[in-house]
């Protein structure tokens, strides 16, 4: 269950210089190539002659060249040329809308003119100066909605990241959550603790002393239909918390955009934007290495609850008050989804 007119991370540029990328997106089988203009293109990943997965063509002058036969794609939906034969009849098939910003390319599986007029999350490491980005892709086999829950409640850190970003004040700290329009926050913060492990890299980096006790915080922000910005990070005790000066503090935003693939499986694009040390390669590097790091940790665990829950269809769950950002989430993916039902 998920809803098809909204944006979803498709894919990162890269994925497709100079070859056509198939990926199938809430159920819908796309392939993706650059045009001769440089724009992104997006249709049904069907060859209208026999079938065949247009994505194992190649891209010729910006036209999607068919594996198969050679049929020639464009764009629009529309075949250019094939060899041999007269294309005027050819059918149609069903393009997406496609957008590129921020390093991403973005997908709107449902309806293409409905997303003429919907804008693409607001994302300060693109609209501000003095950022870094760096992140990955991992392939997850799990529901969209159980990594949802997994960020929305970061109590899990202390027992799954135990060596790296987890440590008890997190469970002994309650959170708050609250519901903004159709985005949910919940935000926990932690004073006058030390940093774990993670943290405590990330203060030397920028020049602190990482044995002096710090606040920490965690301010979780799920925007539909399945992105997740994260403002973490450790300051000075006593200076300010999340608004403590840059001097005084390591900070960033750890991003998810969660792309459902199909109902049990996900395309996960992670990252981490920070304001420190901006210019420095090397640091962004390393944070993507350690955080990779982490992010494998949650998928064996998703993973291995996926399973648990396919075999046992019938057992409820329990909902406790740590709960509460992933319940509110799941209440307004389910309102979008009975919106474009009804």
């Amino acid at each position: 269950m998920f809803p098809k007119n909204a944006w979803y991370v498709a894919a990162t540029p890269d994925e497709i210089e100079g070859r056509p990328l198939g990926r199938r997106i809430c159920g819908e089988a796309l392939v993706f190539w650059r045009e001769a203009d440089g724009r992104v293109a997006a249709v049904e990943d069907f060859c209208p002659h026999r079938g065949a997965p247009l994505s194992l063509g190649r891209v010729c002058d910006g036209r999607l060249v068919c594996g198969y036969h050679g049929l020639e794609m464009g764009g629009d939906g529309r075949t250019v040329a094939m060899p041999g034969q007269r294309v005027r009849g050819f059918p149609c098939l069903k393009r997406f809308a496609v957008r590129e910003h921020g390093g991403y390319i973005w997908v709107w599986p449902g309806e293409a003119a409905q997303a003429e007029n919907t804008p693409l999350p607001r994302l300060p490491w693109v609209d501000e100066p003095g950022w870094a980005h760096g992140g990955g892709l991992y392939h997850i086999a799990c529901d969209y909605r159980l990594m949802i829950d997994n960020l929305m409640d970061l109590t899990h850190e202390t027992y799954v990241h135990a060596t790296s970003i987890g440590q008890p004040e997190i469970d002994e700290t309650p959170c708050s959550t609250r519901t903004e329009g159709d985005q949910v926050v919940t935000s926990r913060f932690m004073n006058g603790i030390q940093a774990p492990p993670f943290w405590k890299v990330a203060m030397r980096a920028n020049g602190l002393d990482d044995s002096a006790p710090v606040d920490r915080w965690q301010i979780c922000r799920f925007l539909p239909p399945s992105q997740i910005l994260i403002d973490v990070g450790v300051a000075l005790a006593g200076q300010g918390g999340f608004d403590a000066p840059a001097e005084a503090k390591a900070s960033s935003v750890v991003t998810d955009f969660i792309t459902p693939e199909t109902e049990t499986s996900i395309w996960y694009f992670w990252g981490m934007a920070r304001r420190f040390r901006s210019e420095d390669a090397e640091l962004t590097a390393s944070i993507r290495e350690g955080q990779g790091r982490i992010f494998a940790e949650d998928r064996e665990m998703l993973e291995r609850q996926q399973l648990n829950l396919l075999q046992h269809p019938e057992r409820r769950l329990l909902m406790l008050n740590i709960d509460a950002g992933g319940v509110q989430a799941r209440r307004v993916i389910e309102r979008l989804v009975a919106a474009e039902q009804a």
